[in-house]
């Protein structure tokens, strides 16, 4: 009996050193990624437009390092918060932690060099080293071709300062140590001529609509992609579930034209629109989709978006889109 309990305490200090040493080589030794590259972004003109049309309607970094005003139906960024940084994915968003967006304005990011930049945008590795949580789709951004990033990099430099210093973001455990194993060093594609097939497929990964629109669970895909289903918690517990855009003819987008498509985004960038107020008490439908950053999209590109979403295989899922809290 001595010599199993011997034997059982042995057992279990050995576990526990080989997973402290594991978690230590992780979190000391990784991510794997290059430093930062000896880089000069120049600032053309051309550049600084492109940059701006990313950030503000494709990848919409400006979204999250905005100021959103969740009172307004799909939280438009609030005007003079361009960038400052400070909004908040926290447990009551079922978010494993307390992720707060980074002020990428000059005021923050004149301390950064341009490889630091561009490494924080295609691995999501801050300049000191420490990964982020991958709320910023920087999976995605990793195929991003280099002349983009560096478009982006260069129209950042462009926005007025704000002084704004967003608290540092806090991780549960065990995220504080996976997030070690995510960040990869950059996979660049060719940016495909607007003419070429494949450029939808480029713009839907650089939008990341595959992240949103494909159900998981725990940080893992448990739908088909891009079928819908993803859960979006608000605090208070609302519900919001992504939608099907397969081109199912029932569930997805199967019956839409292209027009039809286009203008369901386009018609948030009408000078017309005024975004609906929404009653939260009332139990309002909200969205956590940008519809008017989207929605200064180009025809083209929308269009472009349209044709690859029609190639992918029809999945028929029926998605209840909204929950209000309490049902």
């Amino acid at each position: 009996m001595r010599k199993l309990l011997k034997f059982i305490v042995i057992l279990v200090v050995v576990i526990v050193v080989v997973a402290m040493g594991s978690v230590a080589y992780i979190t000391q030794a990784m991510p794997h990624v290059p430093v930062p590259a000896d880089l000069h972004v120049e600032a053309t003109s051309a550049r600084v437009v492109r940059g701006e049309y990313l950030a503000n309607h494709v990848t919409v970094c400006m979204d999250c390092h905005s100021t959103r005003d969740w009172n307004k139906f799909s939280g438009p960024v609030q005007p003079g918060t361009l960038g400052k940084g400070g909004e908040v994915f926290d447990r009551s968003m079922n978010f494993p932690g307390r992720f707060v967006s980074k002020n990428i304005t000059p005021f923050n990011l004149r301390k950064w060099s341009d490889g630091e930049i561009f490494r924080a945008i295609t691995s999501g590795v801050s300049r000191d080293g420490h990964p982020f949580f991958p709320v910023m789709p920087y999976p995605y951004y990793n195929k991003l071709s280099t002349e983009d990033v560096y478009s982006i990099i260069a129209y950042l430099r462009t926005l007025p300062e704000i002084p704004s210093q967003p608290e540092a973001s806090q991780a549960d455990f065990p995220m504080n140590v996976i997030m070690h194993t995510i960040p990869e060093p950059a996979h660049p594609m060719s940016l495909p001529k607007p003419t070429d097939a494949d450029y939808g497929a480029y713009l839907v990964n650089a939008a990341g609509c595959r992240e949103c629109h494909t159900k998981m669970e725990n940080g893992k895909a448990v739908g088909e992609p891009f079928a819908g289903g993803f859960e979006f918690h608000f605090p208070g517990g609302s519900v919001l579930r992504s939608a099907n855009i397969t081109p199912d003819q029932s569930t997805g987008i199967g019956a839409w034209d292209r027009d039809t498509f286009i203008r369901k985004f386009r018609q948030f960038a009408d000078s017309s629109y005024v975004p609906t107020a929404v009653d939260w008490k009332a139990g309002d439908m909200q969205t956590v989709m940008p519809w008017t950053m989207y929605g200064g999209m180009t025809e083209q590109d929308l269009g472009a978006i349209y044709d690859y979403l029609h190639t992918l295989k029809p999945v028929a899922n029926h998605v209840q889109h909204w929950s209000p809290a309490g049902e």
